[in-house]
């Protein structure tokens, strides 16, 4: 398999995690406070990072940054 093939594929699945995290959430299936929906936006925020820098295109990249520092402190949140 082609690099760039692996590479839009981290990215499709990262947006894939996001959306279906947010649409969880949004029909009533999963809670904010779970470590499920916490752990897809950690993973989906990750793949969009790594195909937003390869790109070099850093906005959706820096975004998506703090998507993952909210994710970590929500799940320190629920640890503590």
């Amino acid at each position: 398999m082609k690099q760039k093939t692996i590479d839009e594929a981290i990215g499709w699945v990262g947006i894939s995690l996001i959306v279906s995290a947010y649409a969880l959430i949004s029909l009533g299936v999963l809670s904010a406070e779970t470590f499920i929906y916490i752990i897809m936006n950690i993973i989906g925020s990750i793949g969009v990072i790594y195909i937003s820098f390869k790109k070099k295109t850093y906005q959706p990249g820096i975004l998506n940054i703090a998507w993952v520092i909210i994710a970590l402190i929500s799940i320190i949140r629920i640890l503590i």
